[in-house]
């Protein structure tokens, strides 16, 4: 019974080590997600600001190149 007993604590204590590496790992991810997320917002202004404005920035309205 006794050595039952250790067995079993000694599953635990792998488990609860297993779920503290799990969640540091979850956070880590979630740190490169927000990260990510703000250079793609950040990105995606510059290409707004980038982008020409009226008739002559829509594609419908470009020559093609072998014109």
């Amino acid at each position: 019974m006794e050595s039952r007993l250790i067995d079993l604590e000694i599953k635990v204590a792998f488990q609860e080590d297993l779920i503290e590496t799990l969640n540091l790992t979850v956070a880590r991810q979630q740190q490169q997600l927000d990260l990510l997320q703000a250079q793609f917002r950040a990105l995606y202004q510059q290409v707004r600001a980038a982008a020409p404005t009226g008739a002559e920035g829509n594609p419908q309205h470009e020559i093609p190149p072998h014109y």
